[in-house]
């Protein structure tokens, strides 16, 4: 396994929030690595906690560091859950998972993408908006190759190691992206089904200002199924949310926001035009 071919596309974006991490809910710890969220998921005294998506290439050390500072040394995760496997997901995966040689778990559609035998859609530059849709052309889409280390998610729709959490099917970003979701006070790990930025602007990116929108356009490939994913992540009335870029966000400003893009996603989600756009 080799994520040689990751680290060689190194992108130079990053934001004002880089190296934040941030308390959302009792168990829940967000860490910003260049424009995307990693999130740890447990108690700081319990036995068991497990990492959700892994961060840009070569941000291994920093979310290494972070675990420490939350669970003490030598206390890895039990395993690592993936939204997705997209490159600013995956980037530091293989070298997390080698070093902590824990299993890793994500939604049996993700597979193709995680075992070598495909690769992602290429980026679609040509949706209308800022200069990150327009460099996006420059985005790695290449699958990785995890062989037997990498897992389906069970069917009941539980997560390994996490008790009281479950996961929800919500594609359109990719075919298998999850989002995970804890009914006991409503909290919500998103991924990329919607984000707190408007990824495709850069100026947006680098100062991370908050705006619930629908997913990255320049790598969504399936509109209708993210409209819809959209609508039932909206209809579990979450209390608080971490997306997969930009800051936490919780209260009126979650419950409102969600409302409206469910409500309007045509219009505020999806692109006027581009090659995945019917």
């Amino acid at each position: 396994m080799d994520d040689h071919h990751l680290n060689e596309k190194i992108l130079p974006m990053t934001s004002m929030s880089n190296g934040d991490v941030r308390k959302v809910r009792e168990g829940i710890y967000c860490l910003t690595v260049q424009i995307v969220n990693v999130i740890f998921l447990g108690l700081p005294k319990r036995d068991e906690w497990v990492l959700v998506d892994a961060g840009m290439p070569r941000s291994a050390e920093v979310i290494k560091k972070t675990a420490e500072a939350i669970y003490g040394p030598n206390h890895p995760p039990a395993a690592i859950i993936l939204t997705h496997g997209h490159f600013d997901h995956v980037g530091a995966l293989i070298e997390l998972m080698e070093h902590w040689e824990v299993p890793v778990y994500a939604h049996l559609k993700e597979m193709p993408y995680l075992t070598g035998q495909e690769s992602y859609p290429e980026p679609d530059p040509s949706v209308e908006g800022g200069m990150v849709a327009k460099i996006s052309w420059m985005f790695p889409n290449e699958g990785i190759n995890l062989d037997e280390k990498v897992q389906p998610l069970p069917d009941d729709q539980s997560i390994p190691f996490l008790d009281g959490w479950k996961w929800i099917h919500t594609p359109g970003h990719t075919k298998g992206h999850i989002s995970l979701f804890r009914e006991s006070d409503r909290s919500l790990i998103a991924g990329d089904a919607f984000v707190n930025v408007r990824q495709d602007s850069l100026y947006k990116v680098f100062t991370q200002e908050r705006e619930i929108s629908g997913p990255p356009r320049y790598l969504t490939t399936d509109w209708e199924s993210a409209k819809q994913s959209v609508s039932v992540l909206a209809a579990l009335k979450p209390k608080a949310a971490v997306t997969g870029h930009g800051y936490p966000v919780d209260g009126e400003e979650l419950d409102s926001g969600l409302s409206k893009l469910s409500r309007e996603f045509d219009s505020l989600a999806k692109p006027d035009h581009g090659k995945y756009v019917e």
